[in-house]
């Protein structure tokens, strides 16, 4: 699931809420909460703009 949220970013071209990316792959918002907290932790994304996410380069 870490690699379609990446890839869901990654096809964005923008920084994207946790509610997009739930949008996007039609997914659970808490399983896709739970799984943006990891992606934080490991440095996977990062935030460039308040409460928008993108993956790391």
């Amino acid at each position: 699931m870490k690699d379609k949220i990446l890839q869901a970013m990654r096809e964005a071209g923008k920084p994207v809420s946790a509610g997009d990316v739930t949008k996007a792959l039609n997914a659970d918002r808490k399983e896709i909460d739970k799984i943006f907290a990891e992606l934080k932790k490991e440095g996977a994304i990062v935030s460039p703009v308040r409460c928008k996410w993108e993956p790391a380069k």
